[in-house]
């Protein structure tokens, strides 16, 4: 091993002890809905006919190709049974390598630990390396666990290795990525929107690809090499030498870049402050929204992107005609014409990402804590109560912020195409918003009570994930799937506003943010 390497299997360790539960969390839910979807298949589509009849009815629709990609054998079940999986929730895939990767190299950086670990016997290169070669494991056990599964749900045994290769190959995609943008800045989250941009593009890229005569687009992005592989037909084991191919020229980048960088810096270098600081930096709210204030810029324009974008493709719903695609459907968005399923999937699926940005907040006060500059605060003129309240109020009125953003580019995109009034799309996603208060609020709660245990926030997010996407198809019972609070908020336009349930789930919001500022104003911090 290359003295630059030494110690990189120790970090390796680290990262998996570390990271032990929340890459558990994402496998357990990946794989879940793996196998549900595998699964019920067989139960959705009896005979060959009905699923001739879906996958073409899938290839005559350009929103869903948008949204899925094409079924190249309309004749193979294991295609249409991984229809959303092979590339929508392939972009979890590469979300997951983001996170892993970026956590054990720019993060660590920037929190101290990076160096700290330097000032053992580790190599140069060792933290970059742990930090791929963990992403790279978890890759390969992702796509090995979807692999098994989807032959335990009854798809062909050599398809099934197919495809779980293609989510691994996603994987190592989106683990080189990250390992180059993590060397592009010293701010771990410009490296991870610049990584997140990337990734998008590859996505906006392969949809352009599979929907216009430009083809040759599809190709260009690593999700469009999962419809190509043909894992379920005549599969072009060739294909996944692409994605090694790829991944190996990314990191080989991010190797001589790190090599030629200075630990904590990065290739952009950071615009100096001003002299004198801002006077609305003395409050603890105006400094969190100071710190909060580009992220938030940047998930309002990827929100009114997606809203623009989903409300564009809505009328192409309007010609669908297939009874077992309406069951899916009907799933996440309730009963109803295809076109207004989608919107209120569309309102469904915002929610949940909404609520990632909110986390997020949350989870940068616990980091906040554990680095100190809690503390720092709280030695000037400034309560407990402010500082939580600081916190709570960028993240509940961002993710507010950001439903809002959402429901106007969706009515914006759908135009006057629709029988529903603008008004009423927008409050289709903005009435999402109770249900993204709950599970903020239980961020907060954990944030309140001890703030290492911010990443818990993420589980909770991922259970209601579960229980929404895969628990009917699971057979888990109704009280099972009514705990999440998701499943409480009216699917709008295809059911009417209700006060009742936004009112019980405003008061469970409040209830647990009262909570967690009395357990907040009575722990010790740090």
């Amino acid at each position: 091993m290359s003295t630059n390497l030494v110690g990189t299997i120790p970090l390796v360790r680290l990262a998996a002890r570390r990271d032990r539960l929340l890459v558990s969390i994402w496998l357990l839910v990946l794989v879940g809905i793996c196998y549900a979807s595998a699964a019920a298949t067989t139960d959705l589509y009896a005979t060959e006919a009905e699923r001739v009849a879906a996958a073409e009815t899938i290839n005559a629709s350009p929103g869903l190709v948008a949204l899925y990609g094409p079924i190249l054998d309309v004749h193979s079940t294991g295609e249409l049974a991984m229809t959303k999986m092979t590339v929508t929730y392939a972009l979890l895939v590469s979300i997951l390598a983001l996170f892993v990767v970026r956590r054990h190299t720019r993060v660590d950086e920037e929190n101290g630990q990076a160096e700290l670990l330097g000032g053992t016997a580790i190599g140069r290169e060792a933290h970059l390396g742990a930090a791929v070669s963990f992403g790279t494991a978890v890759s390969l056990l992702l796509g090995l666990l979807a692999a098994l599964v989807n032959v335990a749900g009854g798809l062909p045994l050599v398809g099934s290795f197919a495809f779980g290769a293609s989510w691994a190959g996603t994987g190592l995609a989106g683990v080189g990525i990250t390992a180059l943008a993590c060397q592009l800045s010293a701010s771990a989250r410009t490296c991870a929107g610049i990584a997140a941009a990337v990734i998008g593009a590859m996505f906006v890229l392969r949809a352009v690809g599979d929907t216009s005569s430009a083809s040759f687009l599809s190709w260009l992005s690593p999700f469009g090499w999962n419809t190509q592989l043909r894992a379920y037909s005549d599969t072009r084991w060739w294909v996944l030498f692409l994605y090694v191919g790829l991944a190996g020229a990314f990191v080989l980048v991010a190797k001589v870049v790190h090599d030629h960088r200075d630990l904590g810096a990065g290739v952009i270098k950071p615009r100096p402050g001003p002299a004198n600081g801002s006077p609305r930096l003395r409050d603890a709210v105006g400094l969190a929204v100071r710190v909060h204030a580009p992220t938030l810029a940047w998930w309002t324009l990827a929100m009114a992107a997606l809203g623009l974008v989903f409300g564009a493709i809505s009328p192409s719903f309007d010609n669908l005609d297939s009874e077992q695609l309406r069951q899916l459907f009907e799933r996440i968005g309730g009963a109803g014409t295809f076109r207004d399923m989608l919107l209120a999937a569309v309102a469904s699926v915002v929610a949940l990402i909404v609520t990632c940005f909110g986390i997020v907040v949350v989870g940068h006060g616990g980091s906040d804590e554990q680095d100190g500059r809690t503390e720092q605060v709280l030695a000037t003129a400034t309560t407990r109560t402010r500082v939580l309240a600081a916190t709570t109020l960028v993240a509940v009125a961002g993710a507010t912020w950001l439903l809002l953003v959402a429901g106007v580019a969706l009515a914006i995109g759908v135009g006057g195409g629709s029988t529903h009034s603008l008004g009423m799309l927008v409050v289709s996603v903005l009435g999402q918003a109770p249900a993204v208060w709950v599970v903020l609020g239980a961020a907060t709660l954990l944030l309140a009570s001890d703030s290492r245990a911010t990443p818990v926030a993420w589980g909770v997010l991922v259970l209601c994930i579960t229980l929404g996407l895969i628990g009917e198809l699971l057979g888990l019972p109704e009280w099972v799937l009514q705990a999440s609070p998701y499943s409480h908020v009216p699917k709008m336009p295809v059911e009417p506003f209700a006060w009742a349930p936004a009112i019980v789930l405003a008061a469970v919001a409040a209830l647990l943010l009262g909570v967690a500022f009395l357990r907040y104003r009575a722990r010790d911090i740090g």
